[in-house]
């Protein structure tokens, strides 16, 4: 396995850790006192007790629904936390069943205190599996959905113009390994009532699994891109040991990158398209792939500056696809806030033969093992988003196209790059493709390398084949320089020959 290495993290820039400061310390509402703490001695005393698993709640025949029968099971918008009330907030329920197969408890916290949110008739028939929180995101006056929780420890967000897409986690813990992973889940939940014209939303949740429990409290601010800032406390009932902080789980199916052997009408079918992340002084840019066989990539880094899953082919006739519309969906970016420390960010792409299950899975993990006994903390903040020029400020890779090329037992890559100096470089400028086999010479020869102006996108593209001299995986690294000064991020790839 090949690591790419980076340096240690810089502090946040004023604007964004003023921004951050406002999201997290202003209060929410004017709520009775109750914060993470609260959750957190929750946690601890849940850690000193043996794991007792809630599943066997839900009666049997609502496992057996289909999907379309749990999709009817509606919940009655005017039966709405806070719909009579004139918070721009609203929250409504998920019915158990199908998949989910444990009920949570539900609490609301306002000015009287906490108190359980009991199940109605006059609501659902049934237990709570999760929530979704309305918010009038596109227009005033209008709920539109802006996140959902619901099964085990899931949540995912949009920004204003995105439709649902890729998913976070609260907590990945044995992910890719032999021994199987291990899935925590939220067991309860805490909606701390918001204050009239209020912005944000405060959440706390209690997570709980055979290995570790943990105290969560999300901020949650709608808008064209959505912000979630997440706080963790975890208490370790037993070693761990691939603890994975801050998961993300996607889907890629094929996309340009993808040597094709199957009939599909749609170009690209993916949910996220690479893996981003910034070091101390790089940028780099992973492409996903739907791997033959289970691919476990790690980058060490020192407090990484931000990672995410990013949906960059934003265009409709990239996918052609009326129904799920792929080019809608969010691209997540997390940043820590007080550093991760030393450790990895780690990739796991699963093969698939359809579009239905997720595949892709990334997480931060700690160099160091959890133990038996320890307490962990880990606070970042995510941004649920379509495009963002600042990430990465510089040129970054928009295409990577991938063949066999026209010489015997080669690979060619085309790589389209654009974004900042690009545009305004001329044809006439020469530009240098660095491209580096990180195997070394004696596992590959690069051949036939060329830099042009894309004259249609504005941008430039760089070409090479490459010629295996093993079966081993090869990992390459690529970008643009001109007389010594980078113009690009870094586009990282894993070939299999």
């Amino acid at each position: 396995m090949l690591r790419d290495c980076a340096g240690a993290q810089r502090p946040l820039g004023g604007a964004v850790a003023l921004v951050l400061a406002i999201l997290l310390t202003t209060a929410v509402s004017s709520a009775y006192a109750f914060g993470l703490d609260d959750v957190a001695a929750r946690a601890e005393k849940l850690a000193k007790e043996s794991f007792h698993d809630t599943k066997g709640t839900v009666p049997d025949w609502l496992l057996k629904i289909t999907y379309d029968q749990w999709r009817d099971i509606r919940y009655k918008p005017a039966q709405a936390l806070w719909a009579n009330r004139s918070t721009p907030f609203r929250v409504q329920f998920f019915h158990p069943g199908l998949y989910y197969e444990r009920v949570v408890a539900m609490n609301v916290v306002d000015a009287k205190g906490v108190r359980p949110l009991p199940f109605s008739p006059s609501k659902f028939d049934y237990g709570y599996a999760g929530f979704r929180v309305h918010y009038p995101i596109k227009v005033p006056n209008r709920l539109d959905e802006v996140i959902v929780f619901l099964g085990a420890s899931y949540f995912r967000a949009v920004g204003a113009k995105q439709q649902y897409g890729l998913s976070a986690r609260g907590l990945a813990v044995d992910t890719a390994l032999p021994s199987g992973e291990e899935f925590p889940y939220f067991r309860e939940f805490w909606l701390v009532t918001p204050a009239a014209g209020a912005k944000r939303l405060e959440i706390f949740a209690l997570l709980d699994s055979p290995s570790v429990a943990g105290a969560y409290r999300f901020v949650v601010a709608p808008g064209e891109q959505t912000v979630v800032a997440v706080e963790s406390r975890l208490f370790l009932r037993k070693a761990v040991e691939k603890l994975g902080i801050a998961p993300l789980t996607s889907m890629f199916y094929f996309g340009e990158n993808t040597i094709r052997t199957f009939p599909d009408f749609r170009p690209e079918v993916h949910d996220s398209d690479g893996l981003q992340i910034n070091f101390e002084s790089e940028w780099l840019w992973r492409p996903l792939d739907n791997p033959k066989t289970l691919g476990v990539n790690t980058f060490q880094a020192l407090n990484p500056k931000g990672f995410g899953l990013i949906q960059r082919d934003r265009d409709f006739r990239d996918y052609e696809d009326l129904e799920t519309r792929p080019d809608l969906r969010p691209s997540v970016w997390i940043a820590p806030r007080r550093g991760f420390g030393d450790g990895a960010v780690e990739l796991v792409e699963i093969p698939t033969a359809s579009d239905v299950n997720d595949n892709i899975v990334t997480y931060w993990v700690p160099k160091t093992q959890a133990k038996a006994g320890e307490r962990l903390a880990f606070d970042y903040t995510m941004w649920w988003y379509g495009d963002d020029p600042k990430r990465p400020p510089a040129g970054k890779v928009v295409a990577t196209r991938h063949d066999y090329g026209r010489m015997e037992n080669v690979n060619r890559f085309v790589i389209d790059f654009s974004g900042g100096k690009l545009e305004k470089i001329p044809a006439s400028e020469v530009l240098r493709g660095v491209v580096t086999v990180l195997n070394g010479e004696e596992a590959a020869t690069i051949l036939d390398q060329h830099v042009v102006k894309n004259e249609v996108t504005g941008g430039w593209r760089l070409s090479f084949q490459i010629r295996p001299k093993t079966r081993d995986p090869l990992e390459l690294r690529a970008f643009l320089d001109k007389g010594g000064d980078t113009l690009t991020e870094t586009w990282s790839y894993a070939m299999t020959p």
